[in-house]
C-alpha cells in the first residue's frame, strides 16, 4: 500500500516538480529512442497515460492512503505490444505528473516510479517467455496469458513495496491486510490494459472512450473509499472510531509496550442542555481538533462514541510516562472552548490500561474503560487500571448472575434480608427513624455483606431490580408499622444508576400509593459520587422526589467533591455526616472541628445533620454540645430485622440530653440478637 506522506507546500513543492518531471521526461527520452520507431497508436496511448494521472485515485486507509495511478492501463498495454523500455519510460513521466499533483517529495516520487517500473519490467518479461502476442483477434489462450501478466505485475510492484518498507523503517516487518478496493481497482485498470491496446490498433480515435471506463473505476474506488470512512471512522470529528480503533490495535506491533487512554468528557450534557445539541456537536469536534494537535502522529486519536473519546499510544514506558501523557490531556482539555462567543469550561475522566506482549485487545479496551470509571468514582482524573481497580472479574460475573437468579423468586425465598438501625434524636432521645440496611444469604457462599455486593452489582442492570426489591419491602414495611401506630421515618439508600434512569420518581409514587404510605415516611439517601457522572439528571430526579414528599439525604458528606454546591442546589432534608469523622471526633481536633463545622452549616442551611458511626457515650455528648440534630450508630443499636427492631424498641430506654453537653440517662440498651452482634464495629451500608 502506497502510503500518501504529508504534501509539500509553497517553494518547496515548486521545487519538488522541477526535480522530479525533469528528469523523468530526460529519462524517458533515451529510453523511448531506443525503442526505435514507435506507430501511433502508442503516442496516444502515451500522451493518455500522463494526462490521466493528473488525477490519481486514492483509497482512504485507517492512518495513510493508497494511491493507485490510472497511467497503468496504458502502460501495461504498451509493455505487452512494445515492450519494457517504452513502458517504463512513460512510467516515469506519468509517476512524476502524478506526484506532482499530490505534492509528493521527490523521494516518494521515486519508490513509486522504482515500483511501477519493477511492475512492468515483470510483466514484459512473463509476456516475452510466453510468447503473448496481442493482436486484433486475441484467443481464449491470450487471455490467459494476459492475466499471468497482470497478476506478475502485481506481485512484482507490491513485493517491490514491501522489500522498501523493510529497508527504510526501523521497525519489524509486519503482515498488512490489503484493502479489497485497492486490489480490484489495480486488477481492474491492468485487464483494460489490452482492451485500451487493441481499441489503439483498430483506431486511435477510440482510445478517448477508454476515459469513460477509467471514470468508472474512479467512482468504484470514491464510493469504496466512503465506505471505508463510515466502518471505520466517525462522521462528525473524522475521527477513527471504535472499529478503527480495534483495527489499529490488531496492526501494531505486538511486541512493542502501549496504552489506551479512554477519555470521557464530565458533564457534558450541561453543554447539550444549555445551549443545543448542535453546539454540543460542534464542541466534540474542536474536543477531537484539540487531542489530534496535542497527540505526536505516531498515536491514534480515536471518539468511541457520544462523549467518549481515547488515545492509543505506542511510546510508553512505564505507568509515569503514560500518567503523563494523561495529564498533558487534562491540561489541553481544561482550556476554555470558545463556543458561539462563550467560553465553555470542560473537564475529563482518563482511564489508563498498559499493554505489552500479545494480550488481548478487547481486555485493554474492558481494563481502560474499568480504570476511567474509578476516576469517576474517586473524583480523579486520571487512574491507571491496576489490582485495586475494579473490574468484572468471573467470580463477580457469577455472583452478579447469582444474584439476577435470586431476583427472579418471591420473598423470602430470593435471600434478601433487609436490616434497620434506629436513628435517635439527640435532644430527645426519641427514635425518629431507621435506616434500611441490605443483606443477602446466598445459597452456597452464605451470607453476602452489602459492599461486596454493591460492588459487583452496581455498574450492571441488575442494580436496578434490587433497588426495586429493596423499596418494595421498606415500603410495606412503613405500612406495617403504620397500622401499628408506629409512624417510623425510614432511610434507603439508591445508586447512581437509579438516579439516572430518571423513573425512580415514578416506581416510588405508585408504590406509596398502592400501600397508602405517607411520602413524607421515606427518605431516599443519595451520596455525592452518584452526582459525579450527570448532576444535572440527579438534581432533575431529586426534585421529583421532593416535590412529592419524599425526602432526599445526602449520605457520607464530606468525603466527595463540590459538597457546598451539591447543597445550595439539590433539595435535600438532611445530611449524613460520614463516620471517618463521627468516630475521630473525640481523640482528633480536626476531626471534631469538621463535624462542629457541618452542624452549624446545615442548621443556617435548615438541613437536619445525622451523625453516623457514634458508638460511644463520649461522641454523644460532643454532638450534643455541638447541637447535632439526629445520631446513628451502635451506641444506641446494631442493624437488625424488623421483628427484632419491635423488642428493642419495648426494651429502649431514651438517652436525652436536657442542657447542651448534658446526658440525662444512662446508656441505650442494646440489641440481643446473635446475627446483628456478628457484624464488625464499622459495618459496610446499604
Amino acid at each position: 500500500m502506497d502510503a500518501a506522506r504529508p504534501r509539500l507546500a509553497g517553494p518547496d513543492h515548486r521545487r519538488a516538480v522541477l526535480v522530479t518531471t525533469v528528469p523523468a521526461v530526460v529519462a524517458a527520452v533515451p529510453l523511448i529512442w531506443a525503442s526505435g520507431g514507435l506507430p501511433p497508436a502508442f503516442w496516444t496511448m502515451a500522451v493518455l497515460a500522463v494526462v490521466v494521472d493528473a488525477r490519481p485515485y486514492v483509497v482512504p486507509g485507517r492512518r495513510a492512503s493508497s494511491v493507485i495511478l490510472p497511467s497503468i492501463c496504458f502502460t501495461f498495454g504498451i509493455a505487452l505490444a512494445w515492450g519494457a523500455l517504452p513502458a517504463v519510460a512513460v512510467q516515469t513521466v506519468a509517476v512524476a505528473v502524478a506526484g506532482a499533483r499530490m505534492r509528493h517529495s521527490p523521494r516518494r516520487t521515486l519508490h513509486l516510479t522504482v515500483q511501477h517500473a519493477a511492475a512492468l519490467i515483470a510483466a514484459s518479461t512473463v509476456a516475452h517467455l510466453v510468447s503473448l502476442r496481442v493482436d486484433d483477434s486475441p484467443g481464449w489462450w491470450a487471455v490467459v496469458l494476459i492475466c499471468l501478466a497482470a497478476v506478475t505485475w502485481m506481485l512484482a510492484r507490491y513485493s517491490v513495496a514491501a522489500l522498501a518498507r523493510v529497508l527504510t523503517s526501523d521497525a519489524p516487518p509486519r503482515r498488512r491486510r490489503r484493502g479489497h478496493a485497492d486490489l480490484f481497482a489495480t486488477a481492474a485498470l491492468l485487464l483494460l490494459g489490452p482492451v485500451v491496446l487493441v481499441a489503439a490498433r483498430v483506431s486511435p480515435a477510440l482510445l478517448p472512450l477508454a476515459l469513460l471506463a477509467l471514470h468508472a473505476v474512479h467512482r468504484m474506488v470514491r464510493w469504496a473509499g466512503e465506505f471505508e470512512r463510515a466502518t471505520r471512522f466517525d462522521p462528525l470529528t473524522g475521527l477513527p472510531n471504535r472499529r478503527g480503533l480495534q483495527a489499529a490495535m490488531a496492526e501494531r506491533d505486538p511486541d512493542r509496550r502501549r496504552a489506551l487512554l479512554l477519555i470521557d468528557l464530565d458533564r457534558f450534557r450541561t453543554v447539550n442542555d444549555a445551549l443545543g445539541h448542535g453546539a454540543g456537536d460542534r464542541l466534540l469536534t474542536r474536543v477531537a481538533d484539540r487531542l489530534t494537535a496535542a497527540v505526536p502522529t505516531h498515536d491514534l486519536v480515536v471518539r468511541l462514541g457520544g462523549d467518549e473519546f481515547a488515545v492509543l499510544a505506542t511510546r510508553v514506558e512505564d505507568p509515569a510516562s503514560a500518567r503523563r501523557i494523561a495529564q498533558h490531556l487534562t491540561d489541553e482539555l481544561s482550556r476554555p472552548f470558545p463556543l458561539d462567543g462563550t467560553p465553555v469550561e470542560l473537564s475529563a475522566s482518563i482511564g489508563i490500561a498498559l499493554q505489552s506482549g500479545r494480550r488481548d485487545d478487547s481486555t485493554l479496551l474492558r481494563e481502560a474503560e474499568s480504570a476511567m470509571y474509578e476516576a469517576k468514582e474517586r473524583g480523579d482524573q486520571v487512574a491507571v487500571h491496576g489490582p485495586d481497580v475494579a473490574e468484572h472479574t468471573p467470580d463477580k460475573l457469577t455472583l452478579v448472575a447469582d444474584l439476577r437468579t435470586a431476583l427472579r423468586r418471591d420473598p423470602p425465598d430470593d435471600g434478601i434480608v433487609l436490616y434497620y438501625q434506629p436513628q435517635v434524636a439527640i435532644a430527645t432521645g426519641e427514635v425518629v427513624g431507621v435506616e434500611a440496611l441490605l443483606r443477602w444469604r446466598h445459597p452456597r457462599r452464605g451470607t453476602v455483606g452489602p459492599e461486596e455486593l454493591l460492588r459487583a452489582a452496581e455498574p450492571t442492570p441488575v442494580m436496578r431490580l434490587l433497588t426495586a426489591r429493596v423499596l418494595e419491602e421498606v415500603v410495606a414495611q412503613l405500612a406495617a408499622w403504620r397500622r401499628d401506630r408506629v409512624p417510623l421515618r425510614a432511610a434507603v439508600n439508591v445508586s447512581a444508576r437509579d438516579l439516572h434512569a430518571g423513573d425512580i420518581a415514578d416506581r416510588v409514587g405508585a408504590l406509596l400509593g398502592r400501600y397508602g404510605v405517607p411520602a413524607d415516611l421515606l427518605q431516599l439517601e443519595i451520596t455525592e459520587s452518584a452526582l459525579m457522572a450527570d448532576p444535572h439528571r440527579v438534581l432533575e430526579t431529586t426534585t421529583r422526589l421532593s416535590r412529592m414528599g419524599v425526602g432526599i439525604s445526602l449520605d457520607d458528606f464530606g468525603t466527595g467533591y463540590s459538597s457546598l454546591q451539591h447543597l445550595r442546589r439539590l433539595p435535600l432534608a438532611e445530611v449524613k455526616i460520614d463516620r471517618s469523622f463521627v468516630l475521630g471526633m473525640t481523640t482528633d481536633r480536626g476531626d471534631a472541628a469538621i463535624v462542629r463545622s457541618v452542624i452549624g452549616l446545615a442548621d443556617s442551611l435548615g438541613l437536619r445533620a445525622v451523625a453516623e458511626g457514634v458508638e460511644d457515650e463520649a461522641t454523644w455528648r460532643m454532638l450534643a454540645a455541638a447541637g447535632c440534630h439526629t445520631a446513628q450508630g451502635w451506641f444506641h443499636a446494631r442493624p437488625m430485622p424488623a421483628t427484632d427492631l419491635a423488642t428493642w424498641r419495648r426494651r429502649y430506654r431514651p438517652v436525652k440530653a436536657g442542657n447542651r453537653g448534658e446526658i440525662d440517662s444512662g446508656p441505650a440498651v442494646k440489641p440481643s440478637n446473635d446475627e446483628g452482634a456478628g457484624w464488625p464495629p464499622s459495618p459496610a451500608k446499604r
